[in-house]
C-alpha cells in the first residue's frame, strides 16, 4: 500500500479522536502487523499520554507498529533491542522533519512533545483534560484536515516508509 494512502487513512481516523490508535490502526491494517490488543492498548497514548501533552501519540502508535515489525521477541536478545533502535530514531527524525515541511515551521523542532507541536500548529498549547482548552483546540481546527489528523497522516506515512524500507 502507498504510504500516502495509509497516511490519508490515519488522518480520517483521528477524526474520532485518539491519535496514537488512528496512527497504529492505518499501520496494522496496511502490514497485517498486532491485533485488537496491541490496538487497545494504545487507547491511554492519545493526546500526548492520556491527554497530557507529553510526547505526541502519533508518534507513539507510529513506534508501536514499527515496534511491532522490527521489535525484539525475547527479553533477553539485547542486539535486537539496540537493531530497533536505529530505525525508531530514523522515524523520530524523519517525523519531526516532514513535520517542520509540511506545516512551514520556522525553525526545527526540539522535541516530540505534543505541547511544542502544538505551539508551533496552533500558536499555542492546550491541556486537553480542561474542557475550556478542548473547546478551544477544537475551535482552532484540532480535529481538522490541518491540525493533529494531518500530523498522524504524517506519522503514518513516514513509519511507512521505513517499514517498507526494512521488508525490502
Amino acid at each position: 500500500m502507498n504510504p500516502k494512502e495509509i497516511g490519508r487513512k490515519a488522518l480520517e481516523y483521528d477524526k474520532f479522536s485518539g491519535c496514537s490508535q488512528s496512527v497504529l490502526l492505518a499501520l496494522q491494517e496496511a502490514f497485517n502487523v498486532g491485533d485488537a490488543m496491541s490496538f487497545k492498548a494504545a487507547t491511554t497514548l492519545s493526546g500526548g499520554v492520556v491527554r497530557r501533552g507529553e510526547t505526541c501519540g502519533a508518534l507513539l502508535g507510529a513506534l508501536l507498529a514499527l515496534g511491532l515489525v522490527s521489535g525484539r521477541d525475547d527479553m533477553r536478545d539485547t542486539q535486537a533491542y539496540r537493531d530497533a533502535m536505529a530505525p525508531a530514531n530514523e522515524v523520530v527524525d524523519e517525523f519531526k522533519a516532514r513535520l517542520r515541511r509540511e506545516f512551514g515551521f520556522k525553525k526545527p523542532l526540539e522535541s516530540t512533545i505534543c505541547r511544542d507541536i502544538q505551539r508551533s500548529i496552533y500558536g499555542r498549547g492546550y491541556d486537553l483534560n480542561k474542557q475550556e482548552d478542548y473547546k478551544a483546540f477544537l475551535d482552532a481546527g484540532g480535529h481538522g484536515d490541518m491540525g493533529c489528523p494531518k500530523v498522524c497522516a504524517l506519522a503514518a506515512e513516514v513509519t511507512a516508509e521505513k517499514i517498507q524500507a526494512l521488508s525490502r
